[in-house]
């Protein structure tokens, strides 16, 4: 049976600024960065034991991610626990990153306390919330 959440994959159009984002402003320790047989690259980045890998195409992405509408299965997000997303979100926007939803009551407030959105250079929308 599953013994825990162990990775998290994504595609980039750029993996520097990927990683940029990630691990420069949001504070991912960098595993590992390297190239693949297909001629791409790829990065491994972790938090609280759960890795982010990013794969670059050899190819170039003509199109940036699109946000999953509720009416259709997929995964809509990626979110990260974080202690005040308040302090978060004055962070991000002073490296000049814009919010979709700027920090808020959660809707599910038996579980979460307060919630934030994003999106990362790509377009991935990223949530980051306070437990209650």
């Amino acid at each position: 049976m599953v013994q825990g959440f162990e990775h998290v994959g994504m595609t980039s159009s750029d993996l520097d600024r990927t990683i940029a984002f990630y691990s420069g402003l949001l504070g991912l320790r960098e595993i590992l960065v390297k190239r693949t047989g297909e001629g791409g690259r790829i990065a491994f980045l972790e938090t609280g034991g759960v890795m982010l890998e990013i794969v670059e195409p050899a190819a170039t992405i003509e199109t940036p991610a699109r946000e999953v509408p509720v009416t259709e299965a997929g995964i809509r997000h990626i979110t990260f626990r974080v202690e005040d997303v308040e302090a978060v979100y004055e962070t991000l926007r002073a490296a000049g990153v814009e919010f979709t939803v700027p920090p808020r009551r959660a809707a599910n407030a038996e579980l979460i306390r307060k919630v934030a959105f994003c999106r990362d250079p790509d377009g991935i929308v990223v949530e980051f919330l306070e437990r209650v």
